[in-house]
């Protein structure tokens, strides 16, 4: 069973690779132009190691690999040379992830309605001083966790599949300070012709409005206080205001379980040993596609 799975997750990477990736990863000199390693490989090596053993670290990954699959990879490099080959490959990832979305088989999809919600990805405590991908980490507070921390987030806007985990239609990274609203709103601004549900976080009349008038599109969160309301009319709308932000908050659940998931399975969150902004990428959108490969197989 291991051996086809192998075999399939191969050939499916190769075809993929021959048809799209080989674009994203050209080299232009004779000696690197065609490595005994391939680029195939490489990716087929991580991705399986991630998704068949739970392997967390690029380190574990090598090691897993060269103790029960060296026959079948002969000319598996060295360590060093296996990970930075991999991080040179950084970008190949997210457009993994972009395929494996559109090949998995997943039914009960709804796509009038549309969840969106952001994790934190923790490359340290707040309490260090960071140094890794500050290019696109920085410091930022998880509300849920409360926390403080160093690194990105995750963002998410998936189509609701009702009594299960929503399927993502948008994944991207974001520096942990920037507010969820800013660094979703262009994405946001291209859904149309559906309701959109988050936290209170993206409670904006504003962009509620262009929504609704230019994109047939309904933005949905929880009742936010407004700032200077007058106790008396506060208290009038409670109980309506309540029973709306209990109903949207209970739809948009389940994409907070699509994190849970993502942890569960590949300890997404922890990202502590990345040493590169590239690293990063690698151990972002590799673990999303090796999770994914759940739906694939």
């Amino acid at each position: 069973m291991l051996e086809y799975k192998l075999i399939t997750l191969y050939f499916h990477l190769c075809q993929l690779y021959d048809k799209e990736l080989k674009w994203d990863c050209q080299r232009f000199t004779k000696n690197q132009a065609a490595p005994k390693f391939s680029d195939c490989e490489l990716l087929t090596c991580y991705l399986f190691a991630v998704h068949e053993e739970g392997k967390r670290r690029v380190s574990e990954v090598h090691e897993y690999i060269l103790k029960y699959w060296h026959s079948w990879f002969p000319d598996l490099p060295k360590y060093k040379a296996f990970n930075n080959r991999l991080n040179q490959l950084s970008g190949l990832f997210p457009k993994i992830v972009a395929h494996l979305l559109d090949a998995c088989p997943i039914e009960g999809i709804d796509e009038q309605i549309s969840l969106t919600d952001s994790m934190p990805i923790i490359t340290c405590s707040a309490k260090r001083r960071a140094k890794v991908a500050l290019e696109l980490c920085d410091k930022g507070y998880c509300s849920v966790k409360g926390i403080y921390y160093w690194g990105a987030k995750l963002h998410n806007i998936g189509f609701r599949r009702p009594g299960t985990m929503p399927w993502p239609e948008f994944l991207m990274l974001g520096p942990a300070s920037m507010h969820d609203l800013e660094a979703q709103r262009q994405l946001l601004e291209q859904l149309a012709n559906r309701a959109v549900i988050g936290d209170k976080a993206f409670s904006d009349k504003e962009l509620k409005s262009k929504l609704m008038q230019h994109n047939n599109c309904e933005l949905l969160t929880p009742v936010k206080l407004v700032p200077g309301q007058g106790q008396l009319l506060r208290h009038w709308n409670k109980a309506a205001d309540d029973l709306f932000s209990a109903a949207v908050s209970k739809i948009r659940q389940p994409v907070e379980s699509f994190f849970n998931w993502l942890i569960e399975k590949v300890d997404i969150q922890n990202a502590s040993k990345a040493r590169s902004r590239q690293g990063l990428i690698v151990h972002t959108f590799g673990k999303i596609a090796a999770a994914l490969l759940n739906w694939f197989f």
